[in-house]
This record gives structure tokens, sequence and C-alpha cells, in this order.
């Protein structure tokens, strides 16, 4: 014998579902009692298309409240004759913890690093607004059933609009800080519509952040470090100095260790009014000031001075040969990456066709394609 439902209502004891499938476990029939929360639509569902939505309270389905169900329904009983059809609970409250991000990260044209992959994470909250619509297209097209599979296809939406709003509202990740207000209204903006496509609405939409690689990040941090450094040569001698005062604390070495550590402690009186001379000497050449440069240059592996002119290091034979921009054609200290006067990365290739830097081994220029000896 044919079961027959009469009354049909759901309770969300999660809180987390975005779209329920009522059970019917048989046919439904006519003056059943349809039970709809204060926070949810029942949307009935046949054959691939949503039919009537009824919001919330107690209805009796009846022939005339369910003027689309009509059409599908035989009345040979004196109109309690029963129908098939599915119920969809739709609720109709703001999912506020849905994430996005990028599963691979998305290639962007950088002014100050050329092309670099960046990877990008947030939150937003969304909520039906159309019950019909969100179940002809996600129920009905793509399967989808719960808020899960609502997230996982919304947020490659949002993840497939990102790299034409980040190419038009940022130029590098050196601005990052500035520009995440208006990147994330501007993504909000561009996939609003991409949403009220499905029935639904973009309530609120968050970057929580946009980071480049690893290599690039210390980059930056060198470049940072580059900037508070200043005067590259008084920076140096400053080192040499702070190395000779550990080695005369440094009590570890024995005897040896002990006599050089008498004897620098001695020198050092002697030594930093000729190291700050030096120093302020170099800052004046620099400067336009006419000053000598200082007469010594000093080893980048073990901090000893050398007389002006060296090529090798007089205590652990380290080459002294000053390194020449590529760029800029200044010369650096021996064992520079970055140039003291441009900033560029030394070891970069210069593309012989535009002149654009390119990362050392780069066989063929990142701007124009020529290649790069």
């Amino acid at each position: 014998m044919a079961k027959y439902i009469e009354v049909i209502e759901w309770f969300d004891s999660t809180g987390k579902e975005m779209v329920h499938k009522f059970e019917a476990g048989g046919e439904i029939k006519i003056g059943a009692q349809l039970v709809v929360q204060e926070s949810q639509w029942a949307v009935f569902f046949r054959d691939g298309k949503a039919l009537d939505v009824f919001g919330p309270g107690r209805h009796t389905l009846t022939t005339l409240n369910i003027p689309l169900l009509n059409q599908i329904i035989n009345l040979p009983f004196g109109g309690t004759s029963p129908f098939r059809a599915d119920v969809y609970y739709i609720n109709r409250k703001v999912f506020t913890d849905m994430k996005w991000g990028t599963k691979e990260p998305v290639l962007f044209r950088d002014s100050e690093f050329q092309m670099i992959r960046l990877r990008a994470f947030g939150k937003y909250a969304t909520r039906v607004e159309s019950p019909q619509l969100f179940i002809n297209n996600f129920v009905g097209s793509q399967g989808i059933q719960d808020s899960e599979g609502v997230e996982a296809y919304t947020k490659d939406m949002i993840v497939a609009r990102l790299n034409d709003v980040l190419g038009e509202n940022l130029k590098t990740v050196l601005d990052l800080a500035r520009y995440y207000d208006e990147i994330s209204e501007a993504l909000k903006a561009r996939v609003k519509d991409d949403f009220a496509k499905y029935g639904l609405e973009l309530v609120d939409f968050f970057i929580n952040a946009i980071t480049p690689p690893e290599e690039v990040q210390k980059v930056i941090d060198e470049r940072s470090g580059m900037a508070a450094i200043g005067n590259m040569g008084s920076y140096v001698q400053f080192k040499a100095a702070k190395s000779m005062e550990e080695a005369a604390k440094n009590p570890s070495g024995g005897g040896a260790a002990t006599g050089v550590g008498f004897g620098v402690g001695a020198g050092m009186g002697m030594m930093m009014p000729g190291m700050i001379q030096g120093a302020m000497n170099q800052q004046n050449q620099q400067g336009g000031g006419g000053g000598a440069a200082a007469a010594f240059i000093v080893c980048p592996k073990c901090n000893t001075q050398n007389p002006d002119g060296a090529k090798f290091c007089a205590a652990c034979g380290t080459p002294l040969a000053q390194i020449t921009c590529p760029f800029c054609q200044a010369k650096n200290p021996p064992g520079a990456k970055f140039c003291v006067s441009c900033g560029k990365n030394i070891y970069s290739v210069v593309c012989p066709k535009c002149n654009a830097s390119n990362p050392a081994g780069t066989k063929f220029c990142s701007q124009c394609g020529a290649q790069l000896s």
C-alpha cells in the first residue's frame, strides 16, 4: 500500500545547512500540512524545475494555493489525489563564515619585480535572495545541495575575477598595504553580479591577505634593510668595528684568543678615530664635499682592512675586486648582491633588446621574449 505524506517540515539543528532536501518517502497528499519556519523558504521541485515557493507559516496544500503544481496533479479522487514532487527547504539566514582562496598562485605583472605569482585568501558572507533562481541554478543545473558545495563553487568565481581586479588597481606588491580596502571593494563589486545570477546576495566580502612568493618577500626585506642602512661605506666600517669588539670580548679561544683580545682592545682607542674619519671622508665625497676616500678595503669575509687597490685579502685570500652594477655602472663593495646606488640585483641578466631586468639564469626575457646570453 502506498504511503501518503501528510506533514512536511524540517528543523536545522546545525545552523549550517543552506539548502535541505526533504526526504518524503512517499507521495504527498492534497490537504497535507506544510510547515515552514521563520528563517526558511519551502520550494516544490519537479522535473528539474522549481515550482511554487512558500514562506514562513503552516500551509494546507490545496489546489488553490499551489497553482503551478495543479499542472502535474491528477484529480480522480475529488481533489485529494496524491502527487510526487521534491520539497527543498532554503535557509534564509546570512552565512558569515564562507571562505575563499587561491588553489594555485595567480600570475601578476609587477612594475618592480616583473612577472610574479600571488596567493590570496579571505572570507565572505552570503544569503539566498531568490529561492527559485537558487534552486534552478544550483540544485537543478549544478547538482549542489549543501552549503559546502555552494562555498566551493562561489569561491572559484571569486578567484576567477581576482587577477583582473589586481591588474586594474595595483602596480606593485610594494603598495599592497595601501590598497587592500580598494581591492576588496572592487572585487566585491565585480563578483556581486556573478552571485546574483544564482539567486545569491553577497552581503560582505573581505581580503585577509595577498602574499607574494617567499623569494620576493626576501628581496623586499633586503631592500628595506638597505634603505635603513643608508651610507654603505659607514655601515661596513661600523660592522668591522663591532666584529673587532666582539673578538676582544670572546674568551673561548684560549691563550691565542686572549692575546688577540688584548691586542684588539689596546688598539681600539687608536683605530676608532681613523675609522670614523674614513667614514666621514667617504660620506663627504659622496655628498660632494671633496674629501678623500678611505684608504683601505674591508674584506667581506673576515673584515680585515686591506690597502686600497688590493685584489685579494691579505688575511684569508678572498677576492676584493669591486663589482660593477650592470644597470648604472656604479662600483659596489666586494660580495654585494644589490647595487648601493640603484638598488637593483647586480646578478640580474639585462636583456640586450629592451634592457629589462631578468633573474639570474633566465634564458628568455620576461618582457619581450628575447633570448638572453
